[in-house]
């Protein structure tokens, strides 16, 4: 068996996942807001209980994803949207609270990790997973394993520049929180397409509200949603030029946009370098449980593996 946390802005979920994949119990608790002590305590208490209800011993180690990831350079967090974690070492402290071996990853990796296990990319070898919602993330898992990289940000395709951007993608480029302006991020998360949709005469709307006028036949949304696909697309293949997936899967809450696996792939071959595009689009299947499946899955086999 194995334990699969996911620590989230405002949820931990967590849960003990049977070696045939099968969640054998599952919990969530809210995340306590900027305290990192309360946090770390919560997680402890949340783990315990998980384990006791399936009877899980102290060898059964923990996998964590988390909204960011630890810094090679320091051991610390780094790059967390959940700011309370930034500069913590979390890993250690983790393993001291839980009195378990801890794992932890970048959500987005564990995301792609539990798909490529036995979701939408099972048997794929190279898989690239992706994000899209609040953020625009992204992680890659090659034969199994995730790939970190050597400063452990691969994957973070959401602050590249959107690629072969059109007069009015360049006019239109936003300020990003990571300081730069034009990444992708700005395009295609939730509030890049509410803002595109405004700069274009729409009203001030959410996602879900363009989608809905979309469906019962408003122009002006319907085009807003189509340049969301032109603009993923071009993205996903400055991805595919680099990394050559045999899967990419969608996650998050806009890979929810009807119809979006399958519109997008019609816009590929003009942006991939390639003859042909055999690289397979395809939403989640575990949606928005991939996160904490794909912690557990941190861990090959219960009690095997190198500590924290």
């Amino acid at each position: 068996m194995r334990i699969g946390v996911d620590l989230g802005g405002t949820k931990i979920e967590a849960i003990v996942l049977a070696p045939d994949g099968k969640i054998l119990v599952r919990d969530r608790i809210p995340t306590p807001q900027g305290d990192y002590a309360a946090t770390v305590t919560a997680i402890r208490d949340l783990v315990a209980t998980i384990a006791a209800r399936v009877g899980v011993d102290a060898s059964v180690p923990v996998g964590v994803a988390i909204p960011g990831t630890i810094s090679p350079a320091t051991g610390l967090v780094k790059n967390a949207n959940s700011t309370c974690l930034i500069g913590r070492a979390l890993d250690r402290h983790l393993a001291e609270a839980l009195h378990r071996p801890v794992r932890l990853a970048n959500d987005a990796n564990c995301f792609a990790l539990s798909e490529a296990a036995d979701g939408a990319a099972q048997g794929a070898e190279v898989v690239f997973g992706v994000i899209l919602g609040t953020g625009v993330g992204g992680g890659l898992v090659v034969r199994g394993a995730p790939l970190a990289g050597a400063n452990l940000i691969a994957g973070e395709w959401g602050h590249n520049p959107l690629p072969w951007p059109d007069a009015e993608e360049r006019r239109g480029a936003a300020a990003c929180y990571c300081g730069k302006s034009g990444c992708i991020e700005t395009y295609l998360s939730g509030a890049g397409l509410s803002r595109d949709h405004q700069r274009r005469g729409g009203a001030v709307l959410e996602a879900p509200e363009i989608v809905e006028l979309a469906a019962a036949g408003d122009a002006g949304a319907m085009a807003s949603l189509e340049r969301h696909e032109r603009r993923l697309a071009k993205a996903l293949a400055s991805v595919i030029n680099i990394v050559d997936p045999d899967v990419i899967v969608l996650g998050g809450g806009l890979s929810n946009l009807p119809g979006l696996a399958d519109r997008v792939p019609r816009y590929l071959p003009t942006h991939v370098f390639s003859d042909e595009v055999t690289t397979s689009l395809r939403r989640a299947e575990h949606g928005d449980s991939s996160g904490v499946r794909g912690a557990a899955w941190l861990w090959p086999a219960a009690g095997k593996g190198g500590g924290t």
